[in-house]
C-alpha cells in the first residue's frame, strides 16, 4: 500500500472516530428522552392532610374554600425540564429566564400538577404554576403538560 493511501485511510478513520463521539455525547446530553416527571409520586390532600411548606398551605386553603377536597397533587418544585413542557394560558414551552420577565419580582415558584373531581363527578387534571412575590404565592398561570 503506498504511502498516499495509508495517509488518507488514517484521516477517514480519524474523521469517523471525531463524527461518532460528537454523535454519542449529543445523545448522551439529551437525556436520552427521559421523563421529568417520572418518579413523582401523587399525593393526595383532603381536610385532614398536614402541609410540608407555604405552598402546600396556600393549595389547602385555596381548594378548601372552593371546596375542591379531597384532591390528588404531583409537586414538581422549580423544574427547568418540567417547566419546558408546561403549556398555560400566558406561557408556552418557556424557560426560567422567560419566568422572571414575566413576573417582576418572582422568589421562587413551583409547578403542580392537581388532580380532583368537579362538578357532576367529572374528573379534571391541570398543571398550575405556583409563582411567589412579597413573600405570598399566588396562581401565577394554569394548563397543562405537554406529552
Amino acid at each position: 500500500m503506498s504511502k498516499t493511501l495509508r495517509i488518507v485511510l488514517i484521516i477517514l478513520a480519524v474523521d469517523l472516530a471525531a463524527v461518532g463521539a460528537y454523535f454519542g455525547i449529543r445523545a448522551l446530553g439529551s437525556g436520552g428522552g427521559e421523563d421529568p416527571t417520572a418518579g413523582i409520586a401523587w399525593t393526595t390532600m383532603d381536610e385532614s392532610y398536614q402541609p410540608t411548606g407555604e405552598l402546600e398551605e396556600f393549595m389547602l386553603n385555596d381548594f378548601r374554600e372552593k371546596e375542591l377536597l379531597p384532591l390528588q397533587f404531583r409537586n414538581f418544585g422549580s423544574s427547568s425540564a418540567v417547566l419546558k413542557k408546561f403549556r398555560g394560558s400566558k406561557m408556552a414551552g418557556s424557560g426560567v429566564s422567560v419566568l422572571e420577565m414575566q413576573f417582576k419580582g418572582l422568589e421562587a415558584w413551583a409547578l403542580v400538577e392537581i388532580w380532583y373531581k368537579g362538578e357532576e363527578g367529572r374528573e379534571i387534571r391541570r398543571t398550575v404554576l405556583y409563582i411567589l412575590t412579597k413573600n405570598a404565592w399566588k396562581v401565577g398561570d394554569s394548563g397543562r403538560l405537554a406529552d
